[in-house]
């Protein structure tokens, strides 16, 4: 029987305010600084990945929570006005949506967070109608959201049990702590880690401390013994993943334990990066349910994050399916998706 939905994802939802170009330190002491723009946009790297996944045709479903305010309402409103499933964003009845405010320079970002609701999201907000009705599971945002955290590997394990594939975006740790005993279990049930080059080196250190500097790939061109992605990579795949790193300019590459795979960036003037490798996940994803290999799918992903940045905000620029797979050959002939 088919299933209602390609995809269902977990995490996080909220507002963006991005603001910049500002100075590389914002001034205090009350002064008042003017910078180019302003803006109120949809966020969160697990609603980007599901407004991603959309746009590339993909039936998604979202499960996570808001607040009963005003920025709840955004949230609710502009997922699915893109076109994803809302039926499971729960309200939480007393605290406040989460809310993201991004500072942007050139290339660079950063990023401030108030959680809102973000540890109250739990395991009573993934139902199991949605786990046995999606062909693959993701999460994104692990370390925001420590009560879903410890309960995702089961909650993978029972995506699983349903036939489902199961991917994960950890994002950044802001404790940079990158917790072994809380993440491990859950790598035992994910198919696919999607993290950046940074997070990659940091989960490897901790998940795998030493084992990155035995890794040959790592001597890669680009890559020296034991320091960059396809190190981290080749460690961390040893855990049971396939691990997929998104490596900016350096373009992207796959580690399944015994191979690495690259694929080249697909040229892009940037606008704004915000979301990018949120774009990214919901490439490789679409690319993996459409059956592509890996070389293909990391093409096509290369290409959704790329295009991704041709305008402000994690969402506004998201290509179609037609648009990544045209720029995708643009790197990788006969790449289709």
């Amino acid at each position: 029987m088919p299933r209602p939905f390609d995809l269902l994802v977990i995490g996080d939802a909220n507002p963006d305010v991005v603001v910049g170009p500002v100075p590389r330190t914002p001034e205090f002491g009350q002064r008042e600084q003017l910078v180019d723009s302003g803006r109120l946009l949809m966020g969160g790297s697990a609603a980007i990945t599901a407004c991603g996944a959309a746009r590339l045709g993909l039936r998604v479903a979202f499960a996570g929570r808001v607040g009963d305010d005003a920025a709840g309402a955004f949230v609710r409103t502009a997922l699915a006005g893109r076109g994803v499933d809302v039926s499971a964003l729960a309200t939480d009845p007393e605290l406040p949506t989460p809310l993201t405010t991004v500072l942007t320079h050139g290339a660079d970002r950063a990023i401030l967070t108030a959680p809102g609701c973000l540890a109250a999201t739990g395991p009573q907000d993934v139902p199991d109608r949605l786990l046995a009705g999606a062909r693959h599971v993701h999460a994104g945002s692990f370390f925001l959201m420590p009560r879903l955290a410890r309960s995702l590997g089961e909650i993978f394990a029972r995506a699983r049990g349903h036939g489902a594939a199961t991917s994960l975006d950890t994002n950044d740790d802001p404790a940079q702590r990158w917790d072994a005993e809380l993440l491990g279990p859950v790598l035992k049930s994910t198919d696919f880690l999607l993290p950046n080059a940074a997070e990659a080196r940091a989960l490897a250190a901790t998940l795998a401390p030493g084992s990155a500097e035995e890794a040959p790939e790592g001597t890669a061109e680009g890559d020296g013994p034991g320091t960059g992605p396809a190190s981290a990579a080749a460690a961390l795949a040893r855990l049971g993943p396939l691990v997929v790193v998104k490596d900016g300019a350096a373009g992207a590459l796959a580690h399944d334990g015994a191979v690495l795979t690259r694929t080249p960036a697909v040229p892009a003037d940037p606008v704004d990066t915000v979301g990018a490798g949120d774009s990214f996940d919901a490439g490789f994803i679409a690319a993996v349910l459409h059956g592509l290999d890996l070389p293909a799918a990391l093409s096509f992903a290369a290409a959704c994050g790329a295009l991704s940045t041709r305008a402000h905000g994690g969402t506004a620029a998201q290509p179609t399916r037609d648009e990544a797979r045209a720029a995708a050959l643009t790197t990788r002939p006969g790449s289709h998706a």
